[in-house]
C-alpha cells in the first residue's frame, strides 16, 4: 500500500529536540538519490518535516521519542511517504493548496504565509511567485531554515548511485549551496524571476540551514544563499547586500 523504506541513516540528534534522518530514495533502476526528514519535538508532541520514511528498528525509537501529531510537506515535489505518517499516527497534516505531485493526503492545515506553524516560535515563508507551491520554515530559537528544492546545500554524495550522479551533475548540482535548478526552471513562471521571492528569504533571521536533500549546513548559511543567488541571478540586490555587509 506504501512505498517501502529505502535506506537511510539513524536518528540523529542536530540541535536541542531537532533530529534529522539523512536516507535515500530509489527513482528507477540504478537511479537513486539522498533525502532528508526533519524531526521537531515540543513536548511529546512531534512533528515531522519532509516526510521520509523509516525502516521499524527507528520507527520504535520515533516512537520512544513522543507521538507523532504533525506532518509538513514543504514543496509540490515532495510527498511520496507523508500518506505513510499520516494514515500510521492519524497525525494532522499540513501543505500549500493547490497540490499537484502528491494529491493525498488531504489538508488539515493549509500552509501560507500567515499560518502559524505546529511548533512554537517558527514561522512559514512561501515562494509566492513560484507556479507550484513551494515554502520554507524558519525554526526561530535555533535560528535553522528548512527548505525542500528551493535552497540546497550538497557537502557528499551521499546515497546517490553513479549514474544519477552524472544525471544530477549535468543539471548543475555541485558539492556547495545553490538554488536547484531543475526546481527553478519549473516553477518559474515565463518573463518572470523568483528572485524577488529570494531577497525576501535573505532577510530572515538564520544561520544554519536544512533542506530535503544535501546536508545539514552549520552557520554561514545566509553567505551560502548569497551566493547562489549571484550565480544563479547574475547579482544580488542591493538590499541583500547591505544585509550581508
Amino acid at each position: 500500500m506504501y512505498p517501502p523504506s529505502y535506506p537511510h541513516d539513524p536518528i540523529t540528534r542536530i540541535f536541542d529536540n531537532i533530529y534529522l534522518v539523512h536516507g535515500s530514495i530509489r527513482m528507477g533502476p540504478g537511479m537513486s538519490m539522498n533525502r532528508n526528514m526533519l524531526i521537531v519535538r515540543e513536548g511529546d508532541e512531534l512533528t515531522l518535516i519532509n516526510p521520509v520514511r523509516i525502516n521499524e528498528e527507528e520507527l520504535k525509537k520515533l516512537d520512544g521519542m513522543g507521538v507523532v501529531r504533525h506532518v509538513v510537506r514543504l514543496g509540490d515535489f515532495h510527498g511520496l511517504d507523508d500518506p505513510f505518517y499520516v494514515d500510521r499516527y492519524q497525525a494532522e497534516f499540513w501543505c500549500q493548496a493547490g497540490q499537484s505531485t502528491y494529491k493525498i493526503p488531504s489538508p488539515t492545515h493549509l500552509v501560507s504565509a500567515t499560518a502559524i506553524p505546529p511548533m512554537s516560535d517558527a514561522a512559514f515563508f512561501v515562494f509566492a511567485q513560484a507556479k507550484f507551491p513551494e515554502a520554507a520554515l524558519l525554526l526561530k530559537a535555533h535560528k535553522l531554515l528548512v527548505t525542500t528544492d528551493s535552497l540546497q546545500y550538497w557537502a557528499d554524495w551521499s546515497y546517490t548511485s553513479p549514474f544519477t550522479k552524472c544525471v544530477l551533475w549535468l543539471m548543475g548540482f555541485r558539492l556547495n549551496g545553490f538554488i536547484g535548478g531543475p526546481w527553478l526552471k519549473r516553477v518559474t513562471p515565463d518573463k518572470a524571476s523568483l528572485l524577488p521571492d529570494f531577497e525576501r528569504l535573505q532577510t530572515l533571521d538564520f544561520d544554519h540551514f536544512v533542506a530535503a536533500h544535501g546536508r545539514l549546513l552549520r552557520n554561514n548559511a545566509k553567505p551560502m544563499l548569497q551566493a547562489a543567488m549571484v550565480r544563479t541571478f547574475g547579482s544580488a540586490s542591493k538590499a541583500v547586500q547591505a544585509n550581508a555587509d
